[in-house]
């Protein structure tokens, strides 16, 4: 029987006192791929964002339970130091921090123990090669004038560096080219195995065509309204989410 990572259970979730999520039910196993996949305007973000408890959101109702422990009014750094990472659709760009020096720091916050630089540098190195990473980018500031493919390249180096317990991926395919994606595609390979998972938030399949995905949800309206296979996310692509919409339109009606 799979061990549970994640349990979110009738989690009400509030941005700027308009309901967003409206009793969302998640479990997520070790060693599965998740996606959350929705239109616009959905509430895949605000789903990403209570699990870490960004206080820009508020949680009326519910809980959420991560590696037997319930971490639903915790404070986002204890959650990450739980080992839960998420990368954000936009990543921030930090002046004057380099790459490797940002990865340094995030390892130490992380893991409470100083970095052993020699093995750090054999890791970094590694990963970079591996996501073709230009070497000189890492004595750049973080993410500054950087293109959108090199920053979502940053964020999936970010998550192999940290190896956390769960990696939430907001629309990291987001303005990505194929190669791109299919980089970004083998970055989760290398990190996923039987004691991690993987959460990915997106509105489209590019990302899940390199993939093999455990389960698919749709979430519409705060709800989520359909989960199954990856087969699931090759129906969307074929018919969008026109289906569902008019299921939530019909159901509030009622």
């Amino acid at each position: 029987m799979s061990e549970k990572l994640l349990q979110i259970k009738n989690l009400y979730v509030n941005a700027d006192k308009k309901e967003i999520l409206k009793g969302i039910n998640l479990t997520i196993n070790k060693g599965e791929i998740h996606v959350i996949m929705g239109p616009n305007g959905s509430g895949k973000t605000t789903t990403a964002n209570a699990i870490l408890n960004n206080p820009a959101y508020s949680k009326k109702k519910g809980s959420i339970i991560f590696d037997s422990q319930d971490i639903t009014n915790l404070s986002t750094d204890e959650i990450a130091r739980k080992g839960v990472f998420m990368s954000f659709q936009m990543p921030e760009e930090i002046p004057g921090i380099s790459v490797t020096n940002f990865l340094k720091y995030a390892k130490n916050k992380i893991t409470s123990k100083p970095v052993k630089a020699a093995e750090f540098k054999i890791d970094l190195m590694k990963y970079m090669r591996e996501l073709k990473m230009n070497p000189k980018n890492m004595a750049r500031s973080l993410n500054v004038g950087f293109s959108g493919g090199e920053k979502k390249k940053n964020e999936i180096l970010q998550m192999l560096v940290l190896n956390p317990k769960l990696a939430i991926l907001d629309e990291t395919d987001s303005g990505l080219d194929v190669d791109a994606i299919k980089t970004v595609s083998k970055g989760i390979e290398m990190f996923k195995n039987d004691q991690n998972a993987v959460l990915i938030i997106t509105h489209n399949t590019k990302i899940l065509h390199s993939l093999k995905v455990d389960y698919v949800h749709i979430l519409v309206d705060g709800k989520i309204v359909d989960t199954s296979t990856s087969e699931l996310a090759k129906t969307i692509e074929e018919e969008g989410y026109s289906k569902y919409k008019k299921e939530v339109d019909t159901s509030e009606e009622d």
